[in-house]
């Protein structure tokens, strides 16, 4: 990702290239800003495989995974849900610049909603072949809130906010659709317990900053319905010894390679 200058008018704003220019981002100059861990979430997600596959990005920020697929898998139909306004105004912007808006809708929605509200606003149950989400690392009330109230809302959810995150993303995943998640990896044996029996085919890859040292992300993977045993993959090393990307990584973040998981 690289920030130019902002073109939008508005000072609070800036700019921002993904995938080696394929995208122009716009994203708030403060709070919450979508980077590394989109990229990667999104070149993670197995779209791809047939045409006219529904892809959902879950939290979906300023858009940045949802559409970071969308340019990598031209048949994809990809929908955006966010229920910060600005965030969701954004979003719909970006689509736009982006010249995606034939294939990408956004949903201005709380995905933790009633489900009968989800799915009048286009949320309907087993709906989509893939679900992506980057849903809050922390919860409220333990460790610092970031001043930013966008950023504040971004970080954090409520104690029993993943479980009601996975819920929702079980029920709008198609039988045998894939889910993909970033997250933290002490999260996981709490991730696992609300994954089991939803979904199944489960794979985990450690993301590691660096060769030796420890994981500081993990994706998750798994496929509703499945009844396939758990793999965990070798680990994913983002950078060299001297600090650059490692060739793999930096043509995932350049010119949006897919990254499989097996």
């Amino acid at each position: 990702m690289t920030t130019r200058p902002e073109e939008s008018g508005s000072s609070d704003v800036t700019e921002d290239a993904f995938l080696g220019g394929a995208l122009t981002i716009l994203q708030p100059r403060a709070g919450y800003r979508a980077g590394l861990d989109a990229v990667l979430l999104a070149a993670a997600a197995p779209a791809g495989s047939g045409a006219g596959e529904r892809v959902l990005d879950a939290g979906a920020g300023v858009g940045v995974v949802g559409l970071c697929i969308a340019r990598r898998v031209s048949s994809a139909r990809v929908t955006l849900i966010e229920s910060e306004p600005r965030l969701v105004a954004l979003a719909r912007d970006n689509v736009v610049r982006n010249g995606l808006e034939a294939r990408v809708e956004v949903i201005a929605a709380d995905l933790t909603g009633r489900a009968s509200a989800l799915a009048a606003a286009g949320l309907a149950s087993d709906a989509f072949e893939h679900v992506v989400a980057n849903p809050p690392f922390h919860i409220e009330g333990r460790g610092r809130r970031p001043r930013h109230p966008i950023k504040a809302a971004a970080h954090a959810m409520p104690a029993d906010g993943l479980d009601r995150w996975v819920r929702f993303l079980a029920r709008v995943a198609a039988p045998g659709g894939s889910l993909t998640m970033i997250h933290r990896p002490d999260v996981l044996p709490d991730l696992l317990s609300l994954l089991v029996g939803r979904f199944g085919s489960l794979k985990v890859l450690p993301v590691h900053p660096r060769a030796g040292a420890h994981a500081v992300r993990m994706l998750v993977q798994g496929r509703k319905g499945s009844r396939a045993p758990l793999t965990l993959l070798s680990g994913l090393v983002l950078h060299r010894d001297d600090g650059g990307f490692r060739p793999e990584v930096a043509d995932i973040l350049r010119i949006g390679t897919a990254l499989a998981l097996d």
